[in-house]
Protein backbone atom coordinates (compact mmCIF):
# COMPACT_ATOMS: atom_id res chain seq x y z
CA UNK A 1 0.00 0.00 0.00
CA UNK A 2 1.14 3.63 -1.39
CA UNK A 3 1.93 5.78 2.16
CA UNK A 4 1.01 9.35 2.03
CA UNK A 5 2.49 12.18 3.42
CA UNK A 6 2.86 15.58 3.74
CA UNK A 7 5.15 18.50 2.11
CA UNK A 8 3.55 21.95 3.98
CA UNK A 9 4.82 24.97 2.77
CA UNK A 10 4.49 27.11 6.14
CA UNK A 11 2.43 29.71 3.89
CA UNK A 12 2.01 33.49 5.61
CA UNK A 13 -1.49 34.70 4.93
CA UNK A 14 -2.64 37.67 4.18
CA UNK A 15 -4.63 37.57 7.47
CA UNK A 16 -1.86 35.92 9.40
CA UNK A 17 1.50 36.41 10.77
CA UNK A 18 4.56 34.24 10.63
CA UNK A 19 3.45 33.03 14.37
CA UNK A 20 0.40 32.08 13.06
CA UNK A 21 2.08 29.89 9.90
CA UNK A 22 4.29 28.37 12.36
CA UNK A 23 1.66 27.40 14.37
CA UNK A 24 -0.82 25.98 11.82
CA UNK A 25 1.71 23.89 10.34
CA UNK A 26 1.84 22.27 13.87
CA UNK A 27 -1.48 22.24 14.32
CA UNK A 28 -1.26 20.45 10.82
CA UNK A 29 0.72 17.81 11.46
CA UNK A 30 -1.17 16.82 14.55
CA UNK A 31 -3.78 16.33 12.15
CA UNK A 32 -2.53 14.27 10.06
CA UNK A 33 -0.84 12.36 12.53
CA UNK A 34 -4.56 11.40 13.49
CA UNK A 35 -5.50 10.24 10.04
CA UNK A 36 -2.03 7.94 9.52
CA UNK A 37 -0.01 10.11 7.49
CA UNK A 38 3.68 9.09 7.00
CA UNK A 39 5.77 12.09 7.22
CA UNK A 40 5.25 16.34 7.41
CA UNK A 41 7.67 17.69 6.33
CA UNK A 42 8.84 21.36 5.31
CA UNK A 43 11.32 22.69 2.98
CA UNK A 44 13.84 25.69 2.67
CA UNK A 45 12.98 28.76 1.35
CA UNK A 46 14.63 32.39 2.00
CA UNK A 47 13.67 36.00 0.87
CA UNK A 48 9.86 34.91 0.35
CA UNK A 49 7.46 36.85 2.50
CA UNK A 50 5.11 34.20 2.28
CA UNK A 51 7.00 31.44 3.74
CA UNK A 52 8.24 30.48 7.23
CA UNK A 53 10.64 28.17 7.39
CA UNK A 54 13.75 29.31 6.06
CA UNK A 55 15.22 28.39 9.76
CA UNK A 56 13.88 24.72 8.05
CA UNK A 57 15.57 22.99 11.52
CA UNK A 58 13.76 25.00 13.90
CA UNK A 59 10.71 24.54 12.37
CA UNK A 60 10.86 20.99 12.43
CA UNK A 61 11.47 20.94 16.28
CA UNK A 62 8.61 23.28 16.31
CA UNK A 63 6.63 20.84 14.70
CA UNK A 64 8.36 17.63 16.23
CA UNK A 65 7.43 18.79 19.89
CA UNK A 66 3.64 18.85 19.26
CA UNK A 67 3.36 15.42 17.99
CA UNK A 68 4.04 12.23 19.17
CA UNK A 69 4.62 9.31 16.24
CA UNK A 70 4.56 11.30 12.72
CA UNK A 71 8.00 11.56 11.22
CA UNK A 72 9.10 15.09 10.42
CA UNK A 73 11.82 16.64 8.26
CA UNK A 74 13.37 18.52 5.58
CA UNK A 75 11.74 17.94 1.77
CA UNK A 76 14.31 19.42 1.53
CA UNK A 77 17.68 21.31 2.70
CA UNK A 78 19.67 23.12 0.31
CA UNK A 79 22.75 21.62 0.92
CA UNK A 80 25.08 24.14 -1.49
CA UNK A 81 23.51 26.45 0.91
CA UNK A 82 25.66 24.80 4.38
CA UNK A 83 28.80 23.56 5.08
CA UNK A 84 27.40 19.91 5.60
CA UNK A 85 28.99 19.73 9.50
CA UNK A 86 26.89 22.44 10.77
CA UNK A 87 23.77 20.89 8.85
CA UNK A 88 24.57 17.36 10.78
CA UNK A 89 25.05 18.86 13.94
CA UNK A 90 21.49 20.37 13.54
CA UNK A 91 19.64 17.06 12.59
CA UNK A 92 21.61 15.35 14.87
CA UNK A 93 20.49 17.03 17.68
CA UNK A 94 16.70 17.13 16.42
CA UNK A 95 17.67 13.35 16.49
CA UNK A 96 18.49 13.37 19.98
CA UNK A 97 15.38 15.12 21.08
CA UNK A 98 12.62 13.08 18.78
CA UNK A 99 14.74 9.87 18.17
CA UNK A 100 13.20 7.55 15.28
CA UNK A 101 11.10 10.69 13.49
CA UNK A 102 13.77 13.05 11.85
CA UNK A 103 14.02 12.70 8.40
CA UNK A 104 16.45 14.51 6.14
CA UNK A 105 16.02 15.45 2.82
CA UNK A 106 18.54 17.17 0.31
CA UNK A 107 18.43 19.04 -2.49
CA UNK A 108 20.68 20.24 -4.87
CA UNK A 109 19.49 23.82 -5.96
CA UNK A 110 20.09 26.72 -3.95
CA UNK A 111 16.69 27.48 -3.87
CA UNK A 112 16.62 31.08 -4.12
CA UNK A 113 17.75 34.08 -5.83
CA UNK A 114 21.55 35.35 -6.80
CA UNK A 115 21.27 38.35 -4.36
CA UNK A 116 20.21 36.44 -1.44
CA UNK A 117 22.97 33.80 -2.57
CA UNK A 118 25.43 36.05 -1.83
CA UNK A 119 23.30 36.82 1.66
CA UNK A 120 23.80 33.70 3.02
CA UNK A 121 27.81 33.97 1.42
CA UNK A 122 27.35 30.56 -0.59
CA UNK A 123 27.79 30.76 -4.56
CA UNK A 124 26.17 28.39 -7.34
CA UNK A 125 29.84 26.37 -7.61
CA UNK A 126 28.56 24.88 -4.39
CA UNK A 127 26.50 22.58 -6.49
CA UNK A 128 29.57 20.83 -7.95
CA UNK A 129 30.32 19.50 -4.65
CA UNK A 130 26.80 18.31 -3.90
CA UNK A 131 27.56 14.50 -3.69
CA UNK A 132 30.75 14.93 -1.38
CA UNK A 133 28.99 17.23 0.41
CA UNK A 134 26.01 14.38 1.09
CA UNK A 135 28.82 11.72 1.93
CA UNK A 136 30.58 13.76 4.09
CA UNK A 137 26.90 14.05 5.55
CA UNK A 138 26.47 10.68 5.77
CA UNK A 139 29.73 9.99 7.59
CA UNK A 140 28.67 12.63 10.45
CA UNK A 141 25.46 10.74 11.33
CA UNK A 142 27.36 7.73 11.18
CA UNK A 143 29.06 6.36 15.16
CA UNK A 144 32.36 7.97 15.37
CA UNK A 145 35.52 5.87 14.18
CA UNK A 146 38.77 6.00 16.90
CA UNK A 147 41.18 9.04 16.05
CA UNK A 148 38.10 10.90 13.93
CA UNK A 149 39.31 14.28 14.18
CA UNK A 150 36.45 16.27 13.42
CA UNK A 151 32.89 15.38 14.60
CA UNK A 152 29.40 16.70 14.41
CA UNK A 153 28.10 16.47 17.88
CA UNK A 154 25.67 15.33 18.81
CA UNK A 155 24.83 13.93 15.58
CA UNK A 156 27.60 10.41 15.42
CA UNK A 157 25.47 7.31 15.77
CA UNK A 158 21.96 8.95 15.38
CA UNK A 159 22.29 7.62 11.35
CA UNK A 160 19.60 10.13 10.34
CA UNK A 161 18.13 8.90 7.14
CA UNK A 162 19.32 10.83 4.12
CA UNK A 163 17.11 11.12 0.97
CA UNK A 164 17.93 12.60 -2.36
CA UNK A 165 15.26 15.39 -3.73
CA UNK A 166 15.14 16.64 -7.43
CA UNK A 167 13.19 17.36 -10.20
CA UNK A 168 15.91 16.28 -12.86
CA UNK A 169 17.89 13.19 -13.69
CA UNK A 170 20.72 14.19 -12.23
CA UNK A 171 19.08 13.57 -9.06
CA UNK A 172 17.58 9.93 -9.96
CA UNK A 173 20.89 9.40 -10.80
CA UNK A 174 22.97 10.22 -7.59
CA UNK A 175 20.28 8.30 -5.15
CA UNK A 176 20.71 5.43 -7.09
CA UNK A 177 24.47 4.98 -7.09
CA UNK A 178 24.28 5.88 -3.32
CA UNK A 179 21.48 3.57 -2.60
CA UNK A 180 19.11 6.15 -1.12
CA UNK A 181 16.04 6.82 -1.34
CA UNK A 182 14.89 9.13 -4.22
CA UNK A 183 11.49 12.03 -4.07
CA UNK A 184 10.80 13.54 -7.34
CA UNK A 185 9.34 17.07 -7.16
CA UNK A 186 6.50 17.00 -9.95
CA UNK A 187 4.53 19.11 -8.13
CA UNK A 188 6.05 21.79 -9.85
CA UNK A 189 8.47 20.05 -12.23
CA UNK A 190 6.63 17.42 -13.54
CA UNK A 191 8.28 16.73 -17.09
CA UNK A 192 10.57 14.17 -16.07
CA UNK A 193 9.33 12.49 -13.81
CA UNK A 194 9.23 9.09 -15.28
CA UNK A 195 12.21 8.84 -17.05
CA UNK A 196 13.92 9.59 -13.98
CA UNK A 197 12.07 7.00 -11.78
CA UNK A 198 12.93 4.73 -14.49
CA UNK A 199 17.12 5.79 -14.42
CA UNK A 200 16.41 5.48 -10.17
CA UNK A 201 14.91 2.09 -10.55
CA UNK A 202 17.66 0.52 -13.34
CA UNK A 203 20.58 1.95 -11.81
CA UNK A 204 19.65 1.45 -7.77
CA UNK A 205 22.55 -0.17 -5.57
CA UNK A 206 22.10 -1.51 -2.19
CA UNK A 207 22.87 0.25 0.46
CA UNK A 208 23.81 -0.27 3.92
CA UNK A 209 20.66 2.45 4.41
CA UNK A 210 18.26 0.78 1.87
CA UNK A 211 18.01 -2.47 0.36
CA UNK A 212 16.08 -1.68 -2.71
CA UNK A 213 14.78 1.45 -4.47
CA UNK A 214 12.15 3.46 -2.52
CA UNK A 215 10.63 6.36 -4.94
CA UNK A 216 8.45 9.12 -3.62
CA UNK A 217 6.22 11.33 -5.98
CA UNK A 218 5.35 14.75 -5.16
CA UNK A 219 1.80 15.83 -5.94
CA UNK A 220 -0.80 18.80 -5.73
CA UNK A 221 -3.41 17.54 -3.97
CA UNK A 222 -6.48 19.92 -3.22
CA UNK A 223 -9.82 18.00 -1.84
CA UNK A 224 -13.12 19.53 -0.95
CA UNK A 225 -16.93 18.03 -0.93
CA UNK A 226 -17.38 19.12 -4.65
CA UNK A 227 -15.51 19.51 -7.63
CA UNK A 228 -16.43 23.20 -7.89
CA UNK A 229 -15.16 23.82 -4.37
CA UNK A 230 -12.26 22.35 -5.16
CA UNK A 231 -11.44 24.75 -7.99
CA UNK A 232 -11.86 27.18 -6.20
CA UNK A 233 -9.52 25.98 -3.36
CA UNK A 234 -6.86 25.68 -5.86
CA UNK A 235 -7.03 29.21 -6.76
CA UNK A 236 -4.71 30.46 -3.81
CA UNK A 237 -2.27 28.23 -5.10
CA UNK A 238 -2.53 28.78 -8.56
CA UNK A 239 -2.26 33.18 -7.99
CA UNK A 240 1.35 31.84 -5.85
CA UNK A 241 2.56 30.88 -9.54
CA UNK A 242 1.06 33.68 -11.13
CA UNK A 243 2.79 36.06 -8.59
CA UNK A 244 6.53 34.12 -8.82
CA UNK A 245 6.26 34.72 -12.60
CA UNK A 246 5.72 38.12 -11.74
CA UNK A 247 8.85 38.63 -9.65
CA UNK A 248 6.15 39.27 -6.92
CA UNK A 249 6.90 36.85 -3.96
CA UNK A 250 3.69 38.00 -1.43
CA UNK A 251 1.60 36.57 0.94
CA UNK A 252 -0.74 33.67 0.85
CA UNK A 253 -3.75 34.91 -0.84
CA UNK A 254 -7.56 33.83 -0.46
CA UNK A 255 -9.39 31.53 -3.25
CA UNK A 256 -11.39 33.98 -5.61
CA UNK A 257 -14.16 32.91 -8.08
CA UNK A 258 -12.47 33.10 -11.37
CA UNK A 259 -9.10 32.64 -11.87
CA UNK A 260 -8.78 33.32 -15.35
CA UNK A 261 -9.28 37.41 -14.26
CA UNK A 262 -6.22 36.94 -12.24
CA UNK A 263 -3.63 35.57 -14.15
CA UNK A 264 -2.95 36.31 -17.92
CA UNK A 265 -2.85 34.24 -20.94
CA UNK A 266 1.35 33.42 -20.58
CA UNK A 267 0.95 32.86 -17.19
CA UNK A 268 -1.57 30.52 -17.23
CA UNK A 269 0.47 28.30 -20.11
CA UNK A 270 3.57 28.22 -17.41
CA UNK A 271 1.58 27.73 -14.68
CA UNK A 272 -0.18 24.70 -16.42
CA UNK A 273 3.40 22.88 -17.47
CA UNK A 274 4.22 23.17 -13.53
CA UNK A 275 1.07 22.20 -11.92
CA UNK A 276 0.35 19.50 -14.95
CA UNK A 277 0.27 16.90 -12.46
CA UNK A 278 -2.18 18.21 -9.73
CA UNK A 279 -5.35 16.65 -8.43
CA UNK A 280 -8.11 19.23 -7.70
CA UNK A 281 -11.83 17.52 -7.07
CA UNK A 282 -14.10 15.79 -4.61
CA UNK A 283 -13.90 12.64 -3.18
CA UNK A 284 -14.48 10.58 -6.25
CA UNK A 285 -12.04 12.81 -8.35
CA UNK A 286 -9.11 12.62 -5.77
CA UNK A 287 -9.69 8.72 -5.58
CA UNK A 288 -9.53 8.54 -9.20
CA UNK A 289 -6.58 10.34 -9.33
CA UNK A 290 -4.42 9.47 -7.13
CA UNK A 291 -5.28 5.51 -8.36
CA UNK A 292 -4.36 6.18 -11.61
CA UNK A 293 -0.75 8.22 -10.71
CA UNK A 294 0.30 5.14 -8.42
CA UNK A 295 -0.75 2.73 -11.16
CA UNK A 296 1.52 5.22 -13.74
CA UNK A 297 4.55 5.58 -11.32
CA UNK A 298 4.53 2.56 -9.02
CA UNK A 299 5.59 5.19 -6.06
CA UNK A 300 5.81 3.89 -3.00
CA UNK A 301 5.04 6.98 -1.14
CA UNK A 302 3.22 10.27 -2.03
CA UNK A 303 4.50 13.32 -0.86
CA UNK A 304 1.46 15.96 -1.01
CA UNK A 305 1.15 19.66 -1.43
CA UNK A 306 -1.91 20.70 -0.19
CA UNK A 307 -1.94 24.59 -0.62
CA UNK A 308 -4.63 26.18 0.65
CA UNK A 309 -5.56 29.50 2.51
CA UNK A 310 -8.07 28.40 4.59
CA UNK A 311 -6.59 25.93 8.00
CA UNK A 312 -10.24 24.27 8.15
CA UNK A 313 -10.53 23.91 4.68
CA UNK A 314 -6.96 22.55 4.08
CA UNK A 315 -7.43 20.08 7.22
CA UNK A 316 -10.62 18.95 5.75
CA UNK A 317 -8.46 18.50 2.52
CA UNK A 318 -6.26 16.07 4.25
CA UNK A 319 -8.82 13.70 5.61
CA UNK A 320 -10.53 13.40 1.93
CA UNK A 321 -7.12 12.52 1.03
CA UNK A 322 -6.42 9.78 3.52
CA UNK A 323 -10.04 8.74 2.71
CA UNK A 324 -9.98 8.43 -1.00
CA UNK A 325 -6.48 6.72 -0.91
CA UNK A 326 -7.38 4.10 1.22
CA UNK A 327 -10.81 3.15 -0.98
CA UNK A 328 -9.06 3.52 -4.09
CA UNK A 329 -6.55 0.98 -2.81
CA UNK A 330 -8.79 -1.23 -1.40
CA UNK A 331 -11.08 -1.32 -4.28
CA UNK A 332 -7.61 -2.08 -6.61
CA UNK A 333 -6.35 -4.80 -4.43
CA UNK A 334 -10.62 -6.51 -4.66
CA UNK A 335 -10.63 -6.40 -8.75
Amino acid sequence: MVQLSILDLVRVRQEGTPRSALDDARDLAGHAETLGYRRFWVAEHHNMPGVASAATSVVIGHIAAGTSSIRVGAGGIMLPNHAPIVIAEQFGTLAQLFPGRIDLGLGRAPGTDQNTMRALRRSLTNSDAFPQDVLELQAYFATPQAGQSVQAVPAGGTEVPLWILGSSTYGAQLAAALGLPYGFASHFAPELLGEALAIYRARFQPSQQLERPYAMVGVNIVAADTDAEARRLATTQQMSFANIFRGARGLSQPPIDDIDLYWSPMEKAQAARMLARSIVGSPATVRAGITALVAETQADELMIVSDIYDQGARKRSLEIIAEAASSGQASAAAA
